[in-house]
């Protein structure tokens, strides 16, 4: 940021305060009101914190307005189309798009990485056998730091990296084992010769009593997946990681509160969400009944995967997943499953509706990532792992910076007491 030797000016009891005026390299102006509390004596009052730059970043950056989300400045539909996840990996974690040197020894290390200590077989066994995956993984992902003591002191930069690498090495390895022990089947183990997306499928569908061949255009599409949901700047999940790391906890216990936040419905819930209300609305005649419960503001039922917070125009990475949700239903076929069946044609319906093209309610990216995911054979309760594992990197890449900001100190928000003030303790006897 830079500053801008603008200032504004807060009038309060007859006093006049100079607050000081920051630029970005993108996106709005900001106000500094870091003296705000010393010099005034008043908190700002922001719920949710949706007017509020708790950090200054580097990696990614969004324009709801224009739809635009850039990593390092890279347009995310220019990376989903020419890149691939672990290139997109080290973009994020250290700023630049590598040379085939640099990216050849980074797809070295993850690769020599995504075993896990065969203790933590043991750890899974733990868990009921109906778990929630998610469950599982905030679990295993926490208790990383039992077995990798070698990686856990956040001042060493080598540690640091170690176990940047290990995270995004692991957590696909440990989310198919998740999978695998939710219902019932060996763990596989990863292997060396495949590709990161590859590699995660081989070992959430493959069983050791046959061969299993990835297609190109599963791993393709899973890559896809990876690479949209790698980073989005400061949401909930990122500002818990963030928020946890400032007390100078441990990289593994930070990205496992981020994964405990990122299991919400309104976050990485969104497309599990989404097919849930598929599986409501059920059979394609119904699509006209659930449109207009959609369109009556008095009916609860709100039309999931459709729309964004963040982008009041079309969703940049919906645009690209379609593509690869087509590849998927062309390959697949939709014929015999009649919740791909609805999901085309709401699909259809909503692109073509005069008033969801006026409220800009288009299909999201977690409308085609859950129509992607149901096609593969994925049950809802893996959704949200599969969107921890492709959002490591980002958390990783925002702690990382986090940590060696010199401004760095740890959370504390303020907070609008509305409760009792002080009162005296009153006796059992007498209340």
């Amino acid at each position: 940021m830079t500053d801008t030797n603008k200032t504004a000016q807060l009038s309060l009891n007859g006093e006049t305060y100079e607050l000081p005026i920051f630029s970005p390299t993108a996106g709005p102006d900001v106000l500094d009101i870091r003296k705000l509390y010393a010099q005034a004596g008043v908190f700002t009052y922001d719920p949710g914190f949706t007017s509020t730059a708790s950090c200054d970043s580097t990696i990614t950056f969004i324009d709801g307005g224009k739809g635009e989300l850039l990593h390092r400045g890279y347009p995310i539909d220019q990376l989903a189309a020419n890149s691939h996840h672990l290139e997109v990996c080290y973009l994020l974690l250290y700023g630049e798009l590598p040379t085939a040197a640099q990216l050849e020894d980074f797809e070295a290390r993850v690769t020599r990485h995504t075993m896990v200590h065969e203790q933590m077989h043991n750890f899974f066994r733990g868990f009921r056998r109906d778990a929630h995956p998610m469950a599982t993984l905030v679990g295993v992902v926490g208790a990383m730091s039992a077995f990798y003591h070698d990686s856990t002191d956040i001042a060493d930069p080598w540690q640091r990296e170690v176990a940047s690498i290990r995270l995004i090495a692991k957590l696909p390895t440990i989310a198919a084992m998740a999978y695998k022990y939710s219902i019932g089947q060996p763990f596989v183990y990863p292997r060396n010769d495949l590709d990161y997306a590859a590699n995660f499928l081989h070992m959430c569908f493959s069983v050791p009593a046959e061969e299993y061949h990835v297609d190109p255009i599963l791993a393709r599409a899973m890559d896809r997946i990876f690479i949209l949901h790698a980073d989005h700047e400061q949401n909930a999940s990122t500002s818990t990681v963030r928020l946890a790391s400032s007390s100078g906890a441990n990289p593994f216990a930070c990205i496992a509160a981020g994964i405990a936040c990122l299991w919400g419905p309104a976050h990485g819930g969104a497309n599990q969400a989404c097919l849930e209300m598929l599986k409501e609305i059920g059979t394609v005649d119904k699509i006209p009944e659930f449109i207009a419960r959609a369109k009556d503001k008095n009916d609860p039922f709100r039309l999931m995967g459709f729309g964004h917070r963040v982008y009041k125009n079309t969703d940049p990475r919906a645009k690209v997943l379609k593509q690869s949700a087509d590849e998927v239903l062309e390959l697949l076929g939709v014929e015999d499953n009649p919740l791909l069946q609805v999901a085309k044609e709401l699909e259809q319906t909503a692109l073509n509706d005069p008033y969801f093209i006026e409220k800009k309610l288009f299909p999201n990216v977690d409308f085609y990532s859950g129509i992607i995911l149901e096609a593969m054979g994925f049950p809802t309760s893996m959704f949200t792992p599969i969107f921890a594992l492709s959002r490591t990197v980002g958390w990783i890449s925002q702690w990382k910076e986090m940590i060696a900001d010199p401004q760095n100190k740890i959370g504390r928000p303020r907070q609008l007491y509305l409760g009792e003030t002080a009162r005296d303790y009153v006796d059992i006897e007498n209340r």
